[in-house]
């Protein structure tokens, strides 16, 4: 039956990663994927709970006083089970509640604020401007919002096309390195955060000289290519942008959400709380906030009114599934026993060396989606105290961060990021990795060579 599961879960993974050619979505197949995996299981689950769950189904009949039976060992089936949708829905509330805060932001127009700061004619400056300032953002934001954004604000600062591929593919890297140092970043640092592997100032302390480095490095050489002035986009080219809130007001949305997107981690830290009630609380006082505001908007139609119940609407849920079907089939491999045996594999075939192993992990990512890459180690690896590299903000977590957010960036389909901007400005594959790829994993080798640097001299 183990044979079965992983091979309905390879087969299913090769379906998600080339959704650009069987036209299947990839949610559809994540979802069935979850399904079929949780099946299989249970047609043999008392082979696994008396094999690979043995010490902790003991306990259990202990703690409840049960026998060893068939009908123990599906309640206790039962409790692993919820315990996996459990990490799974803390994930999906936070994704949730943080797309929401984001819309919310961008539809009221309140990153205007930063299309705002970016004034500049010189090419090289707007260059490193539009990195930096796409770098962290990304690390407060979702990376395919900030590619969005970030697009957007450049076809009205840019008019040349070649240019702006330049600075889209800059958009691109930054974007996914800026993810990495954050814990509320990226979704797979995320999944890191409340898993308890890494610590928001863990890896921020540890993690963010790398990511700079993985951003800089590619950012020097695009500059080359570079020169002179921006001839800035004609007027007639760029929609009127209409909003109801004064620039003021617009200023105070961006500062309520991105701030309180900041602030999470605090939050966590303060009340104990799970990360997703942060978000809850700042989504709460942002459409609160938003209400207020519109009340004295008597005199405006309320169509022109971006109201949250609206907004509501317009979340992305097959993300949303997507992340709950890819985490609970990945859920059922773990309680094979099978991500942890390859674990121990790929720790003899390495040495116990975490950096060939997140090294590949990363790479992998350039091909395929890292959410399921990281939910896999995240289920061969334990967090062991008593093992420093797999104790909480040990090297193997915080590299693994690093290596699944950067390494997406090799190619332009790694990552939401570099599929968005690939559709929204047309650039081809073979472009991207004719003048981008090389950068980008010279940029991430960088910054692994950076992270080593930095923990030989801490």
């Amino acid at each position: 039956m183990t044979t079965l599961i992983v091979s309905i879960f390879i087969i299913g993974y090769l379906f998600i990663a080339l959704e650009s050619v069987t036209k299947v979505n990839k949610t559809a197949v994540a979802l069935f994927l979850s399904v079929a995996c949780w099946v299989c299981y249970m047609c043999s689950f008392g082979q696994y709970v008396n094999g690979f769950r043995l010490p902790e189904f003991q306990k259990y009949l202990s703690t409840e006083g049960l026998t060893n039976s068939l009908d123990s060992a599906k309640q206790f089936v039962d409790s692993l089970f919820v315990g996996h949708l459990g990490d799974t829905c803390e994930t999906i509330f936070f994704l949730m509640g943080a797309m929401t805060i984001v819309e919310i932001v961008d539809s009221n127009g309140g990153f205007n604020f930063v299309r705002d700061l970016l004034n500049t004619k010189s090419k090289k400056k707007l260059l490193w401007q539009i990195a930096f300032a796409t770098f962290f953002i990304s690390s407060v934001l979702d990376n395919l919002t900030t590619s969005i954004v970030m697009i957007m604000i450049l076809r009205k600062l840019v008019s040349d096309q070649k240019e702006r591929m330049l600075y889209a593919g800059i958009v691109i890297l930054a974007a996914n390195a800026g993810g990495a140092f954050s814990p509320i970043g990226d979704v797979t640092t995320i999944m890191l955060w409340i898993k308890g592997c890494i610590s928001s100032a863990g890896v921020i302390e540890h993690v963010f000289l790398p990511s700079v480095v993985s951003i800089a490095v590619p950012t020097l050489f695009v500059q080359t290519q570079l020169n002179g002035e921006i001839t800035v986009a004609e007027q007639g080219n760029v929609v009127a942008e209409k909003h109801v809130f004064s620039k003021g007001e617009r200023n105070l949305v961006f500062f309520i959400g991105v701030g309180g997107l900041v602030l999470v981690p605090v939050f966590r830290s303060l009340s104990g709380l799970p990360p997703f009630m942060g978000i809850l609380l700042v989504l709460s006082i942002l459409w609160i906030v938003t209400e207020l505001m519109y009340r004295s908007k008597n005199e405006v139609d309320e169509s022109m009114k971006q109201r949250v119940s609206g907004i509501l609407h317009r979340i992305d849920l097959s993300t949303i599934l997507f992340f709950l079907g890819i985490l609970t089939a990945v859920a059922a491999l773990e309680e094979t026993g099978v991500l942890h045996a390859l674990g121990g594999s790929l720790d003899k075939m390495s040495g116990g060396n975490p950096y060939i192993v997140t090294g590949i992990i990363g790479i992998l990512s350039s091909v395929v989606d890292n959410v399921p890459l990281v939910a896999s180690c995240m289920g061969m690896y334990n967090i062991d105290p008593q093992v420093f590299n797999f104790a909480m903000d040990g090297p193997f977590w915080q590299l693994l961060g690093y290596c699944a957010g950067v390494g997406g960036s090799i190619l332009i389909i790694g990552s939401a990021a570099g599929v968005v901007v690939m559709g929204l400005e047309k650039i081809s594959f073979g472009w991207y990795l004719k003048h981008f790829s090389w950068l980008a994993l010279l940029g991430y080798f960088a910054g692994m060579l950076c992270y080593w640097c930095v923990e030989q001299i801490v």
